[in-house]
């Protein structure tokens, strides 16, 4: 195999001949049939590998831009390893001490960090068996950010490499006697590497790279199922799923109610003119025989309402949906109520009510502890109220994305052309804050090919060009443009 040279370099005892053992694993990727990348690829990168001696400070192997000159310091990204004495080596991917360029495009791109951090979760999650293996760098261009104190504790073997290069590290991996792991992290590396330089592996290794390429993707986007959010209900009892629109959120919440609650609770939908007279309770008019002809009466909310049905049946769970939570100021709406969102006390909350709204509750409100609140939230809509720190704190949050598998079941080929094209240009370029813009995949769904353009040009074709009114994608509005007019040519 073509990386078991760089693997043994890895986890091999650190040897003289430090120089030649790289030169040799580096070439060993390139070329069919035993390679990974094709030939030309070895030109888009340059092995610098110095000779060890007891004067040569941190020893290093990396794989560097070409523009470089042959020794002394260098600039760009770079694939890194350093061995340590008595550990396996230490690999990553860094700056070169020079600064950014000839990369500054790449390493700036939100995207390039933003692959770094998912592959760095993938290998947490697969391959650390409950260790800290894998770590990476909000921001890749930070030079001057270096790697935080709680991970130099993690792993002290490499202080030395810290000390000298923890500015310009921005993504590192550090081995266990698991292979695998680094066999893993070795190739999500380098595979971000190439595709940077413009390169993709050779065909014999292309469903490997689809494979490890997918494994990380999905932390980027992560799934979440019905069954997940059902069991936090049940643990947290106080759920809010956000996401962007089109991923299904309103209609995992209605399924929810119908399937794990069977149809015990109800949906209601909050908007900017919803009060805490709707929702907790207050005065209303009602007709009455005296002169006047109405008088006001206290009138149970709809928070009111579903725990007085809760209550009358205490053995089974109930759930009050609550759609568009963010439409309206829910501290407002909540009021004193708030109080009572407190999933984890250990008594019963209650609030005294400023009037008497009869049985059950009379001038004492409380949430039974089977009435469980589910809201939904759409993260794309910004002319709406914030969600504040104090309402956060009491609802468990579950994030939504788009999921190519959905697109892949039920759309047609243009469909998913357009889903992948559309979430590339997201996944490259937009910042944290818009990426979660990312429309979902049910603008996606259309089965049929000669529905597919006029779907798109009638339903994802409008959101996207409001983006671009409001300013939202306002970093990355060219390619979105493009986007349209691809669209709109077909």
């Amino acid at each position: 195999m073509s990386l078991d040279p760089l693997l043994e370099i890895v986890h091999g005892p650190t040897q003289e001949v430090w120089a030649e053992r790289n030169k040799a694993a580096f070439e060993a990727l390139f070329g069919s049939p035993d390679g990974r990348y094709p030939k030309p690829a070895a030109k888009g990168v340059t092995l610098r590998a110095p000779g060890m001696s007891s004067d040569s400070g941190v020893p290093f192997a990396a794989y560097i831009h070409p523009s470089n000159p042959p020794s002394g310091p260098y600039s760009g990204l770079s694939f890194v390893i350093f061995p340590v004495a008595g550990n396996p080596c230490l690999i990553g991917m860094g700056v070169g001490t020079q600064g950014l360029t000839p990369d500054e495009a790449i390493l700036g791109r939100p995207g390039h960090a933003r692959k770094a951090q998912a592959i760095c979760s993938w290998l947490n999650r697969e391959y650390g068996g409950g260790n800290f293996v894998a770590w990476a760098k909000q921001d890749a261009t930070r030079t001057d950010v270096s790697v935080p104190d709680d991970v130099k504790e993690e792993w002290p073997a490499y202080k030395s490499v810290f000390d000298r290069y923890g500015k310009e590290m921005y993504a590192l991996y550090s081995p266990t006697a698991n292979r695998a792991g680094t066999e893993a992290a070795v190739t999500a590396f380098l595979d971000l590497l190439f595709d940077e330089r413009g390169y993709r592996p050779i065909a014999s290794s292309q469903a490997n790279y689809d494979s490890i390429r997918s494994n990380w993707f999905e932390y980027l986007m992560p799934g979440v199922e019905r069954p997940q959010v059902a069991g936090l209900l049940a643990d947290r009892r106080y759920v809010i799923i956000q996401g962007p629109p089109g991923t299904g959120k309103t209609m995992m919440a209605t399924e929810l109610l119908q399937e794990e609650y069977g149809g015990r609770g109800r949906s209601i939908q909050f908007h900017p003119s919803t009060t805490y007279e709707n929702f907790v309770g207050g005065l209303a008019p009602a007709t009455s025989g005296g002169e006047l002809g109405f008088r006001f009466t206290p009138v149970p909310g709809f928070l009111m309402e579903a725990a007085a049905q809760a209550l009358s049946d205490p053995s089974r769970n109930y759930l009050l949906h609550i759609d568009e939570i963010n439409r309206a100021d829910l501290g407002k709406i909540l009021g004193e109520a708030i109080f009572l969102l407190e999933p984890t006390a250990n008594s019963e909350r209650k609030i005294d009510l400023p009037y008497d709204f009869g049985t059950p509750f009379h001038r004492t409100f409380f949430l039974p502890k089977n009435l469980h609140i589910l809201g939904t939230m759409n993260s794309a809509d910004r002319s709406i109220a914030i969600v504040d720190v104090a309402v956060r704190r009491r609802f468990a949050f579950v994030s939504l994305w788009p999921r190519m598998s959905v697109v892949e079941r039920y759309g047609c080929p243009t469909m998913q052309k357009a889903f992948r094209d559309l979430v590339s240009i997201f996944v490259e370029h937009a910042t944290d804050d818009v990426f979660t813009l990312v429309p979902g995949h049910s603008y996606f769904l259309e089965s049929d090919e000669a529905r597919a353009k006029q779907s798109l040009l009638v339903n994802l074709a409008p959101l996207l060009q409001e983006y671009l009114t409001q300013g939202y994608v306002g970093g990355f509005a060219e390619p979105i443009r493009g986007y349209l007019q691809r669209l709109r040519s077909k």
